[in-house]
């Protein structure tokens, strides 16, 4: 039986959809191709149809999730604006919901450690950092907590990223901004108790 191109395009989008999900939520390397045929209703030899490769449905599906976080926070017109996007994206919500969260807190990291870089992270790491300009931050008493998460994020969105100026701009940017007095000493506030910390 022969499909319309029609409906194999909306066959696509669907495939798009749910893989850009399970990779968000479970990594690409978590994310199989049979499960993920089976999540659209389709068999396995049915992929092969619209992706020539498993690397390719990445590609396609970093790109379908990269316009599924631009639509859920489009570009801020004020501070108001802004700062709900802020709240948004740090809630429990974001935190809990990976697969219709941002990709770059959930594929950077593995797109950096497999040496597979995403062009889709640069468009991400310069849309959201030119957002962002107007920030300041006011640590309070977790500087320490907001050093760290910094640094993390730096190394992380580093790898993440293709373009290798970019790169180095995000590391030296961190490594500025987090400035130390003349002298360190040991006697920084403890680190919030947790289960790490037991």
């Amino acid at each position: 039986m022969r499909y319309t191109e029609q409906h194999k395009e909306e066959t696509r989008e669907r495939i798009l959809d749910e893989a850009s999900q399970r990779l968000r939520r479970d990594g690409i390397c978590g994310t199989g191709l049979a499960p993920l045929m089976q999540g659209v209703g389709l068999t396995h030899g049915a992929f092969y149809a619209h992706f020539p490769t498993k690397q390719a449905l990445v590609d396609a599906a970093l790109d379908t999730a990269v316009e599924q976080s631009l639509d859920r926070w489009p570009t801020p017109e004020d501070m108001a604006q802004l700062r709900a996007f802020i709240d948004d994206y740090l809630s429990p919500q974001h935190r809990d919901d990976p697969g219709h969260g941002c990709p770059l807190s959930s594929l950077a990291a593995e797109l950096g450690l497999r040496g597979t870089p995403s062009a889709n992270t640069d468009v991400l790491v310069a849309r959201y950092a030119r957002r962002l300009d107007a920030c300041t931050l006011e640590a309070g008493p977790h500087h320490g907590l907001v050093a760290l998460a910094a640094m993390v994020g730096a190394l992380t969105l580093a790898r993440g990223v293709m373009d290798q100026p970019t790169s180095q701009r995000i590391l030296a940017a961190v490594r500025a901004a987090l400035s130390l007095p003349d002298a360190v000493t040991d006697n920084a506030p403890a680190a919030p108790a947790g289960p790490a910390a037991e």
